[in-house]
This record gives structure tokens, sequence and C-alpha cells, in this order.
């Protein structure tokens, strides 16, 4: 596991030094534009339910991890579309998208952005989660398209009881005082 790698948040410091180091070419600023669009139109479509344009930002054969539990698993685009008709249990959502960091790698990214979810039953109680997307990229008949996506959850309120993956803190550094006495 890298400093890059989605298991440790995304591109990381690292590959954002790496790429702030020269200048910035046209065509990845182009590709991290198409694939930044790609991530907020998934929250679009989500919130609007138009199960079938979301379906599209996914390649045919995709994997979508959302929890533990297999019923948060989906194998391809299809797939996903009739797992995620499990949202209409909701009246309303909102997911708002930012934090992204795109490390490109020809026909290939890595993503990672962070997601604010906040979602109203039809009795106007509210659950709100916060998290992450980890996703893969490939361009896909000429344009970006989600191959691969985790999401992990790192936090939401008393309302939210949906099995999410949990996200995974670094432990923290052993303190001075332990090492020298």
């Amino acid at each position: 596991m890298t400093a890059a790698s989605p298991e440790r948040g995304g591109p990381g410091v690292a590959g954002i030094a790496a790429a702030g180091a020269g200048v910035a070419q046209p065509a990845a600023l182009a590709d991290k534009q198409a694939i930044t669009e790609v991530l907020h139109a998934y929250c679009l479509y989500l919130d609007k339910m138009d199960l079938d344009a979301l379906a599209g930002l996914f390649t045919p054969g995709c994997v979508v991890d959302y929890g533990p539990e297999e019923r948060f698993r989906s194998d391809g685009s299809a797939g996903l579309r009739r797992d995620l008709e499990r949202m209409w249990r909701w009246a309303r959502t909102f997911h708002l998208l930012g934090n992204v960091s795109i490390a490109l790698s020809g026909d290939e990214a890595e993503a990672t952005s962070s997601v604010l979810a906040w979602h109203e039953r039809p009795d106007k109680t509210t659950a709100t989660m916060m998290g992450q997307y980890h996703d893969r990229l490939l361009r896909h008949e000429g344009r970006w398209r989600i191959d691969r996506r985790r999401q992990v959850l790192q936090g939401n309120d008393a309302g939210f009881d949906v099995n999410i993956n949990r996200f995974e803190r670094m432990a923290p550094p052993e303190r001075r005082s332990e090492r020298s006495g």
C-alpha cells in the first residue's frame, strides 16, 4: 500500500506534490475536470433517482462496495442500477461532494472524494452521514467511467443506521514519554 493508494485515502500529499512539481498539461487538466464531473454527476443522479443515467457513469463490469453486507455490493452497472432501487425508501436525499483528489495514469485514474449525504424518510425523520468514495476510473469508449468504487463511513448522526464500510484511521504515533520512560 503506497501513500497514493485508495486504501490510504487517495492520491495523498505525495501525489499532489508531484503533480504540482511541473506545469500542468492541458490534457491532464481536461481529464481531471471530466473525472470530477463524473463524480458530481453521480450525486446529482442519485438525488434525482435517475438510475439509468447513474448506471451510465460506471463501466459495464464495475464492482461497487458500499458495505460489508452482501446487499451493499454490486457487480456490473446493471446490477448497481437494480441494487440502488433501495434508495427509493428515502423521500429525499442530498449528496454533497468535495475534496476531490485524482491521480492519472494514462487511461486509468484513482480518485478519492468526500461526501456529505442527507436523507429524509417519508415520516420526515432524517439521517446524515459523512464519508469518502475511493474510485478507480477507466477511459471507456472515449469517456471516463467508474470501474471500482468503495465507500467508507467517517461519521454519522443517530438517524443513520446503514452498515457502511468503516473508515480506518492511522494508528497514533507512540508518545515520546512512553519511549523514554
